[in-house]
């Protein structure tokens, strides 16, 4: 367990956040900490499930940043499903 630090940007949202996370996260657990700086905020609650997108393919919910090949301050987008 490593802190692994991504930008992550969420639909519909135009902050980039710096999002500190864990490079064993499942990217459910990522989708959720990217997301919490932004909906219900400048984005409304979509109501469906969040998924994570990196480098233009929507990633398992359950892969890792290290799974995934990221590398740190990567960016990952936050999509609605």
């Amino acid at each position: 367990m490593a802190l692994f630090p991504v930008l992550g940007i969420t639909e519909g949202d135009f902050v980039v956040v710096l999002a500190p996370i864990d490079d064993t996260d499942p990217m459910s657990v990522v989708a959720e900490k990217i997301a919490y700086h932004g909906v219900g905020k400048r984005v409304a609650d979509p109501g469906r499930p969040l998924h994570v997108r990196y480098q233009g393919s929507v990633l398992d919910d359950d892969a890792t940043v290290i799974d995934a090949g990221c590398t740190a301050m990567d960016v990952l987008e936050v999509v609605f499903g």
